[in-house]
């Protein structure tokens, strides 16, 4: 009979950081583009080329985060190194989530978006290689999976308080901008708050010694991952499957709102259906990963490929709001389980003495590769004038990543390359 799962003190402490992550996750998905198209829309910018901006802006901070990870992920694989350079992020990241809602220039506001959101991505490429430090692989899909169910959950706390300060502000004499100083700082809070608890407990267990030429020896053993990678081949397809479908996930994520906007859909009827989204997300990624305790992780993650196919091209006709909540369902159901199988499946497969090495080049087939998405939509929109046809576009990188995939996973089954 399968007992309760229960996660110890530090599992707790690591998920609490996905809840305040996440936070700023949904705004960035919800407020910060109505609030980008409010000044966008002031300066006389079209909604095709707002949407169109918008995305290039994501496909800069992935591209930056891209570049920046393996190196420091490197740096960070050094014993006591990990903390201070996930600290350093998470700061970038919370002052500059304060800090915009005091902006009230488009092109300003882009590029602070940029520093901001680099700052949030490379956290997380150091929060994800603690999950060997905090767990061991048996629990991994658990443990992963908990920190993305809480995290949508534990997120809605403070969307709903500002999204009252923003829907209600006008009611109480407070304009645009003075609401967004007020929602920005409340996310701010809330994210660097939870993240407390963690860098007081966190331990670096798994390290490389410091050497002199710290620095340069990080480059030479990223030198030597690549090559490991691309001799182990159960690792080298999945982060190439990876890149691909994942990519996609990350472009609905951070463009679902702007095309919405762009589509002239309401506002309000947009942000509480992605607050829905949340909602939906909680109890589907606990379904979720019981269901791969009776199958397996590389099953569930299946799944999870073909449903995004079919919710791109269900994008490709949307122009109604009950559409979008319908979208917003689907999205729900399965956004969190394929990035929390992911990232544990990952995390299996690699060497833990080296995990923020192979995790920051995850985060260059992952966030990073977003890039591709974000500008794909953004140029498709612009060259054919319709938005939809950009947002389609996506279901191209969901077969890419799920046939070579499903070549991953036949070779993980053959031995091939196996770690």
């Amino acid at each position: 009979m399968e007992t309760k799962f229960k996660m110890t003190p530090l599992e707790k402490k690591w998920v609490l950081y996905d809840v305040g992550n996440s936070a700023f996750t949904m705004l960035v998905s919800t407020i910060f583009p109505i609030y980008f198209n409010h000044l966008a829309g002031n300066a006389g910018i079209s909604d095709v080329n707002y949407l169109a901006y918008w995305g290039y802006a994501a496909s800069i901070c992935t591209l930056v985060v891209a570049v920046l990870g393996p190196t420091l992920g490197a740096v960070a694989d050094v014993k006591n190194f990990k903390k201070r350079i996930f600290t350093m992020f998470l700061v970038i990241g919370v002052a500059g989530c304060v800090l915009l809602g005091f902006l009230s220039s488009w092109i300003w506001f882009l590029g602070v978006f940029v520093l901001t959101k680099v700052g949030y991505s490379s956290s997380l490429v150091f929060y994800d290689s603690m999950l060997t430090d905090v767990t061991d692989a048996k629990r991994m899909d658990s443990v992963s999976s908990h920190g993305y169910a809480w995290g949508y959950i534990g997120s809605c706390i403070p969307f709903i308080a500002s999204l009252v300060v923003v829907l209600g502000g006008d009611k109480v004499g407070l304009g645009m901008q003075a609401t967004m100083v007020i929602a920005f700082a409340i996310t701010a809070a809330w994210w660097f708050l939870s993240a407390l608890p963690l860098l007081k407990s966190y331990e670096q267990k798994y390290y490389i010694e410091k050497r002199a030429h710290m620095v340069k020896e990080s480059f030479v053993r990223l030198g030597h991952t690549f090559r490991e990678i691309y001799k182990q081949k159960r690792i080298f397809f999945f982060l190439v499957a990876f890149f691909f479908y994942i990519d996609g996930v990350y472009t609905v994520i951070d463009m679902a709102t702007a095309y919405g906007e762009a589509l002239g859909l309401d506002t309000t009827g947009l942000l509480l259906a992605l607050l829905l989204t949340q909602f939906v997300a909680f109890p589907s990624v606990l379904v979720m990963n019981r269901l791969a305790k009776k199958l397996n992780s590389d099953t569930v993650i299946t799944i999870c490929i073909v449903a995004y196919l079919c919710i791109s091209i269900y994008a490709y006709g949307l122009d109604k709001q009950y559409e979008f909540w319908i979208l917003a369902v689907a999205v729900g159901m399965f956004q969190g389980t394929i990035q929390a199988l992911s990232r544990s499946y990952f995390g299996k497969i690699i060497p833990a003495e080296k995990s923020g090495e192979y995790f920051g080049l995850y985060d260059i087939c992952g966030k990073g590769a977003a890039v591709v998405g974000t500008a794909l939509v953004s140029a498709l929109s612009q060259l054919t004038g319709r938005m939809n046809v950009g947002v389609a576009s996506l279901s191209v990188l969901f077969v890419i990543g799920l046939v070579l995939f499903r070549v991953a996973v036949r070779m993980d089954a053959a031995g091939d390359g196996a770690t």
